[in-house]
């Protein structure tokens, strides 16, 4: 110290930190202001902007207040050095924070934006989150003049063990990054494992897909395993499929006459059933001379994957009953029985018919 504190320096340095914190306040108060005009726009990165400045700007303004506190007061070099490293380590990490909400919410909002890239895998985000904030301790321990080359050095030789430690884990991670840079899957797709599991991919973070099912479990899915296993995406390259339903109809019917009302309950259920395919035009393929019936293959459009099965039931219902009003005679197979007196024989398989009353 190298006089004595009176009331003035007091006051001054009282008027400095009154300063920052209205400053601050005010500042807060306009950002806060700001954030409610960006909602309006379609940028969403305006957005992550503001809300991250919201943190770092009354935190620089107070800092700022601080530091000019501390220079007015009569303090020794020694304490003023101190205090000032002080501020600046709280300015670097309020800066550091707020770099990591910027760059990981714009990380974000691309991955989202993007079709190719998987919207809401949180492996992204996670991995720009730990570098931003690495480098900011890096940079707060080389401000309080501690030399980080030792530590970089450090970090390699033990990165090595750590990496043979931790071989599964890493194996997980870049395969979560390899699953996401083919682009072959996304969150919302629905996939299918030759191992058998199956449903809705909600996520892929460092370590594993995180996989909904249909009766609305989540499948837990190491990124490894689902990287090195045979998979069907029913939702690429585009969402909307086709459902291919098996019939039949007896030899004696009128081929034409059941291609016009199979067309026309296909055509019905494509218009009345949520999520079909109003745009599909009816697709009928008689294929098979069977047993007892002419077989054939209605092809349906459905919108996506769950959709085939409230679809398929309202086809069958509606097809049902309409060719019951036609006429139409859906055969079943049959066989005769005669009875022997050493024994029962069994006659080769003969056509029989079901007429639907």
């Amino acid at each position: 110290m190298n006089r004595d504190l009176t009331l003035h320096d007091w006051i001054v340095a009282g008027i400095w930190l009154t300063v920052g914190l209205v400053a601050g306040v005010l500042l807060r108060l306009l950002l806060r202001w700001l954030a409610k005009h960006a909602t309006r726009t379609r940028w969403s990165g305006d957005d992550v902007l503001v809300n991250a400045l919201r943190a770092l700007v009354p935190v620089a303004a107070l800092a700022g207040g601080a530091a000019a506190a501390t220079a007015a007061l009569p303090l020794t070099g020694r304490i003023t050095h101190t205090v000032n490293q002080i501020l600046t380590v709280l300015v670097i990490l309020a800066a550091t924070i707020t770099a990591a909400r910027v760059i990981t919410g714009l990380v974000g909002a691309v991955t989202q934006s993007r079709s190719g890239v998987a919207g809401s895998a949180t492996i992204f985000v996670n991995i720009t989150r730990v570098v931003v904030l690495a480098i900011g301790c890096l940079i707060v321990l080389q401000t309080l003049g501690i030399s980080i080359a030792p530590l970089l050095t450090a970090l390699g030789v033990g990165g090595l063990a750590v990496a043979l430690a931790l071989q599964d884990t890493l194996a997980n991670l870049f395969a979560g990054i390899h699953i996401l840079a083919s682009k072959t899957i996304q969150p919302g797709d629905y996939i299918r494992l030759t191992s058998g599991e199956e449903g809705y991919v909600v996520d892929i973070n460092w370590r594993n897909t995180v996989v909904r099912n249909l009766s609305n479990n989540l499948v837990i899915i190491p990124n490894a395993q689902l990287s090195s296993t045979n998979m069907t995406n029913y939702s690429r390259p585009e969402q909307e499929m086709t459902l291919l339903v098996q019939a039949g109809v007896a030899y004696d019917s009128d081929l034409e006459h059941v291609e016009r009302v199979t067309s026309e309950v296909v055509a019905e259920v494509m218009t009345d059933v949520e999520g079909a395919v109003p745009e599909h035009e009816p697709a009928i393929r008689f294929h098979t001379f069977g047993d007892s019936r002419i077989g054939f293959t209605v092809i349906l459009g459905v919108g996506e994957f769950s959709d085939q099965y409230r679809i398929k039931h309202e086809f069958i219902k509606r097809l049902h009953k309409r060719y019951r009003l036609e006429g139409i005679r859906i055969p079943a197979p049959a066989r005769t029985v005669a009875l022997q007196q050493n024994g029962v024989a069994i006659p080769p398989q003969r056509d029989a018919s079901v007429t639907i009353p």
